[in-house]
């Protein structure tokens, strides 16, 4: 029996310019990834949803915001980002990213580490469900590969959409349909 810890993360921001926006939220999932006889179970260790305080509010883009849901009285007891940030570390530790569209969570993430002078202590692994959706559905004609069309694919039921615990959970899902087709 193989057993991986795997980091279900999904981040919202105030926009998609990694130069001007910033972390608004972070969802995170810790679990042990298990494989018994060719099928994936996953065990939930750990589960992140932080919201943190914007430090430059006034570059947002106010479409993401409102995507986002942001509220100001909702985020008035968040988290400042470098403590944000060490919560997600404390709890990743050796586990290997998993995100829809890696790439994006992933750069916001690293900027905010160095902004912040924090270290990530995940490994250098990272998986994409969007690349691993590509690779299974291919076959699939008018195959999209978004989080929302993939939860309607599969029967994954995510109210509350573009909130970052939700979509967390959401891939969380998405990743063991996947892996188990």
């Amino acid at each position: 029996m193989a057993i991986k810890k795997l980091a279900f993360i999904d981040v919202e921001t105030t926009g998609l310019d990694i130069t001007k926006h910033e972390i608004l939220e972070i969802g995170c999932i810790v679990v042990e990834q298990t494989e018994v006889a060719g099928k994936i179970s996953l065990s939930v260790l750990h589960e992140l949803d932080i919201k943190v305080q914007p430090q430059h509010i006034e570059n947002a883009d106010p479409e993401a915001l409102r995507i986002n849901r942001y509220d100001a009285s909702a985020w008035m007891f968040a988290y400042a980002p470098d403590q944000a940030l060490q919560m997600l570390i404390d709890k990743t530790e050796g586990a290997s990213m998993v995100a829809h569209n890696v790439s994006f969570d992933a750069m916001f993430l690293e900027k905010a580490f160095r902004d912040y002078n924090k270290e990530s202590k995940m490994h250098y692994h990272r998986l994409d469900t969007l690349s691993l959706a590509y690779v299974k559905l291919l076959q699939e004609p008018e195959t999209r590969l978004s989080l929302g069309f993939l939860c309607k694919r599969f029967g994954v039921v995510n109210e509350r959409a573009h909130t970052a615990l939700a979509d967390a959970r959401a891939t969380m899902e998405i990743y063991e349909k996947l892996m188990n087709m």
